[in-house]
C-alpha cells in the first residue's frame, strides 16, 4: 500500500476542512478472523482512549470472506487522525482504510 508522506499532504494541516474536536467515521476492512475486530478496537483505542465497542459497527461481505468495520472517533488533531490512518493501514490485518 502506497502512503503519500506527511511532507506531501494535499491540503496543509492548517487549511483543514475538519473542524476539531469532532467525531470522524473510519471505514477498515480486512480478513474474517476472530481477532479482527478486537485487535483494530485495541489499535484504535491506543489513538482514541474515548472510543468504546458501541462506536464499531461491523460488517460481513456477501461472501463472509471479509469483515468490514466503521469506527468513528472522536478526531482532536489533524496530528491524532494521520498517526491511526498510519497505524492502521500498517497492519498486517488490514487491507483497507477510508
Amino acid at each position: 500500500m502506497q502512503t503519500i508522506p506527511p511532507s506531501e499532504h494535499i491540503i496543509p494541516p492548517s487549511e483543514s476542512l475538519i473542524e476539531y474536536p469532532s467525531d470522524f467515521p473510519i471505514k477498515i476492512m480486512g480478513p474474517t478472523h476472530v481477532d479482527f475486530a478486537p485487535t483494530m478496537l485495541e489499535l484504535v483505542i491506543s489513538h482514541d482512549p474515548t472510543f468504546h465497542a458501541g462506536r464499531m459497527e461491523e460488517r460481513p461481505s456477501g461472501k463472509g470472506n471479509y469483515t468490514g468495520l466503521t469506527v468513528t472517533v472522536r478526531a482532536i488533531s489533524r496530528e491524532q487522525l494521520d498517526a491511526l490512518y498510519m497505524a492502521l493501514s500498517g497492519h498486517p490485518m488490514v487491507k483497507i482504510v477510508m
